[in-house]
């Protein structure tokens, strides 16, 4: 891990989360060919991007974590804005990819995105309510 990336453990998460409005999180394991071969494009888009922070969940270190956010398969790549988890997807995305996926998370109007949020749970609780 460089020093551009962070690494998250259930003791940091909540903290890191918390005290930073745009976050992205790797979650990755030692033995995985595919997070091995995403870790330098990782790495890269973090020291482009130094105004955000990179993290890193080791899912072997971190099974609490992993299973928290039920991570079914590796890597898979979490974007939190402002405590929302905006983006999470499984796989090793090819730089541009990347490039675009941060570049999208950076224009998302949060107020938008916290009030689709709200409206999503009120509506669970109604049907919570109605069954």
């Amino acid at each position: 891990m460089s020093s551009a990336t962070l690494e998250l453990t259930k003791d940091n998460f909540d903290q890191t989360v918390t005290d930073n409005g745009f976050v992205l999180i790797d979650f990755w394991a030692e033995w995985c060919g595919p997070c091995k071969q995403f870790a330098p494009v990782y790495e890269k888009a973090a020291e482009a991007n130094p105004d955000l922070v990179f993290a890193k969940v080791d899912t072997e270190a971190q099974p609490e974590l992993a299973q928290a956010f039920n991570i079914q398969s590796i890597p898979t790549l979490m974007i939190v804005r402002d405590q929302v988890a905006v983006f999470a997807q499984p796989g090793a995305l090819p730089e541009a990819a990347l490039t675009d996926v941060i570049g999208q998370a950076r224009k998302l109007d949060m107020d938008e995105v916290r009030r689709q949020v709200a409206e999503e749970q009120a509506q669970q609780q109604a049907q919570a309510q109605g069954e």
